[in-house]
């Protein structure tokens, strides 16, 4: 502690003036009595003086180098000082070196808060009394269209105009969080929520949750889509059954079992849908991939190749292309699935008479599987959302061929889990090519 050395410092000046009245007395005493009483007396008051005025001028000259080493760069090094001065300038220097290791501290606990909330993936801005702004992180510029090096300091009101966004900040009670569009626009919806702090400060945290809300209005379209693929094939049935049940003995042989086939026909379709959203059920919620094996792709094609001409009744050309073999990595059963899918779509959208080519094709790059048609062919705005649940081109024409609209999301989904990525190109009339590119480490020699 400094209060020592200053107590030291009190005794040793106390001890001065003492020591120089003692020593005038003395010389004052010889002097008076070697010449006269007044002389002796003058010069020990006169003696006391100069060592008065000497132990200043040592304490001034002290002080003016303390002053001066405290004014010098950090890291100077202390003066050179003995007894009390010496224990001084130490303890000032202990005391300046832990005052900046403190700022050193804080000032690194600054940074990597700082560096932390860069990294965030929410926005945080921090306001003062009046809202104006005082700092905000990257995330917080994008979400509410600000710019740090220009807007800070600056109302945040004046910035930032969303009527509801406004009141939200202005209210007195703020017991449910913000759902407005970002100010930058771009379709970006925020979850905002202020939180009040210190004296009239606040904290505005935002939230991009657009996935969230493309998610829910997915998760809506989905049970909406099912209810009504469902409902259809449950509406015939339930008619067929309604129907032969109020009077049966009304109806021929022939007209019961066509109402039958019907009900059956729809009954398979429910089947096939509820197989097909297990099986994409299974897909999206990350179940473990099934063991890999090592599938000849000369075998799959050719078994994928005989389903299909079955599949066609007589009705198309199938051709199988192969261009070198190989050893696909990966599960026999969900290739098998995928490929075979693109294949059935193939035949459903291919009128009769027309030609369907399976191929498969190795370079160094990988491998690529394709099925080409020369069918209806697609419109250049439907092939982005082909692989999407429930999407179709042609909702009718979809029915009739039996389709359950979740066929190429399930390839899309199998075809992730190997790597593997679809193209499609198609045009009106023309025809489609569904190709599937796997990669190097993916495809190997027997």
């Amino acid at each position: 502690m400094i209060i020592r050395p200053l107590r030291y410092l009190w005794i040793d000046a106390v001890r001065a003036v003492l020591l120089l009245a003692a020593l005038a007395l003395v010389v004052g005493g010889y002097v008076g009595a070697w010449l006269d009483r007044p002389t002796g007396v003058v010069t020990g008051f006169s003696l006391m003086i100069l060592g008065l005025l000497a132990y200043s001028g040592s304490r001034l000259y002290q002080l003016h180098r303390l002053v001066a080493w405290t004014r010098a760069p950090y890291g100077t090094p202390v003066p050179d000082a003995n007894g009390v001065w010496g224990e001084i300038f130490y303890e000032l220097d202990r005391r300046m070196r832990i005052g900046y290791e403190l700022r050193d501290h804080l000032a690194g606990a600054l940074d990597r808060f700082q560096e932390a909330t860069q990294a965030m993936p929410d926005g945080m801005l921090m306001l003062a009394e009046e809202d104006t702004i005082t700092w905000l992180n990257p995330k917080a510029e994008k979400h509410f269209g600000l710019d740090r090096t220009r807007d800070v300091g600056a109302p945040l009101v004046n910035l930032v105009r969303h009527p509801d966004f406004i009141a939200y900040l202005r209210a007195p009670r703020r017991e449910e969080p913000l759902v407005m569009q970002s100010a930058r626009g771009g379709g970006l919806s925020l979850h905002v929520q202020i939180i009040p702090f210190g004296d009239g400060q606040k904290l505005v945290l935002s939230r991009d949750i657009s996935q969230i809300e493309k998610l829910e209005t997915m998760r809506r379209d989905f049970v909406a889509n099912v209810s009504h693929e469902l409902r259809t094939p449950l509406t015939v049935i339930g008619g067929f059954l309604e129907t032969l049940s109020g009077g049966f003995d009304e109806f021929s042989r022939d007209d019961v079992m066509r109402y039958l086939q019907l009900a059956h026909e729809q009954s398979n379709r429910m089947q096939h849908l509820i197989e097909d959203l297990l099986t994409l059920s299974a897909l999206e919620s990350g179940a473990p991939a099934p063991v890999e094996e090592r599938v000849d792709i000369a075998e799959l094609l050719a078994e994928i190749a005989e389903e299909t001409e079955l599949l066609s009744a007589g009705r198309h050309e199938i051709t199988l292309v192969r261009e070198g073999g190989g050893v696909l990595l990966g599960s026999h059963k969900e290739l098998h699935s995928a490929i075979a899918n693109l294949a059935s779509n193939a035949v459903r959208y291919t009128p009769e008479g027309g030609h369907i080519e399976i191929g498969w094709r190795r370079d160094e790059n990988g491998g690529e599987c394709w099925v080409r048609d020369d069918g209806i062919g697609i419109s250049p705005d439907h092939v982005p959302r082909l692989t999407e649940r429930f999407y179709r081109v042609d909702r009718g024409r979809s029915r009739e061929t039996g389709g359950t609209g979740l066929g190429l999301a399930i390839v899309k989904h199998i075809l992730t889990r190997h790597q593997a990525e679809l193209t499609v190109s198609s045009e009106v009339g023309e025809g489609s090519r569904f190709a599937v590119r796997f990669p190097a480490a993916r495809v190997s020699g027997r």
